[in-house]
């Protein structure tokens, strides 16, 4: 080898691992200040699933199917999507910061937000009153929602 082809070579090699650490950066998202907000909602979720429902029945309860009935199919839906999506789908991005859960976890909070809103509308047209962790679930899963779609949408 001459001394000229070495520094090509090394100049390849280089290249080829800048490249490569591109790729990894291109897949992955910075939160900063919004892991801290997605965390405290998360929390408050938790918190919503812990309180009253529908019938003194917990979040958890519903998810389980304790409560049954016509009047319960749409909060129970948003039981199983606000696990789902609110929780483990952000636990699992917060974890490994992969820009397609972030994808993931918007789309998937604004399908339970709207299933949490009806859940809330289906209390209140078979005239029972929705419970107050129901009410907080919703909220804390629109902030979720919103926080997940500001980190995918923000990708240059």
């Amino acid at each position: 080898m001459t001394d000229s082809e070495q520094p090509s070579g090394e100049n390849e090699q280089l290249r080829q691992e800048i490249e490569e650490v591109g790729r990894r950066a291109s897949r992955t998202i910075d939160l900063g200040g919004r892991a801290l907000v997605i965390a405290i909602a998360v929390f408050v979720l938790l918190v919503g699933l812990i309180l009253p429902w529908m019938n003194g029945s917990s979040g958890l309860e519903v998810l389980i199917g304790h409560e049954t009935g016509k009047a319960s199919m749409v909060p129970r839906l948003f039981s199983l999507t606000s696990v789902l999506f609110g929780v483990l789908a952000s636990a699992l991005t917060l974890v490994t910061r992969r820009w397609v859960f972030a994808w993931v976890g918007a789309a998937g909070g604004w399908f339970a937000s709207v299933d949490g809103i009806l859940a809330i509308w289906s209390r209140q047209s078979s005239g029972n009153s929705p419970g107050v962790g129901l009410i907080i679930a919703v909220v804390a899963m629109v902030a979720i929602a919103i926080q997940w779609l500001r980190t995918a949408a923000s990708r240059s």
